[in-house]
């Protein structure tokens, strides 16, 4: 199986035309900067949240670096979701200097 990837700046413009980000990290992570809009379902908890990932509509599984939203997207992509994993991940997003929020609760 091979999993579908984007990179941040892809992302960053897709999240223009108001495509689903899920950050898989968790929640201290999420809180101590995240990308805007990212919706946050830790990987711990992914399985119990399945339901966020919603039918017939692709979503952006993103994490720190890229591994953990990676597993992610196998787990999900085999429960028949579709799912595309961040190259590279939140650092990559903030590398490159794109806007981060800081504080925000987890959703």
């Amino acid at each position: 199986m091979s999993i579908a990837e984007v990179s941040v700046a892809e992302l960053k413009q897709l999240l223009a035309q108001g495509c689903p980000v899920v950050d898989v990290r968790e929640p201290d992570e999420y809180a101590s900067g995240h990308v805007p809009d990212a919706k946050s379902v830790p990987l711990s908890v992914l399985a119990e949240n399945v339901d966020v990932f919603g039918d017939g509509h692709t979503t952006y599984l993103i994490c720190q670096a890229g591994a953990r939203s990676m597993r992610a997207c196998e787990f999900l992509e085999d429960l028949g979701k579709h799912v595309v994993n961040v190259a590279g991940g939140t650092g990559a997003w903030i590398a490159s200097g794109f806007e981060v929020v800081i504080g925000e609760s987890p959703h």
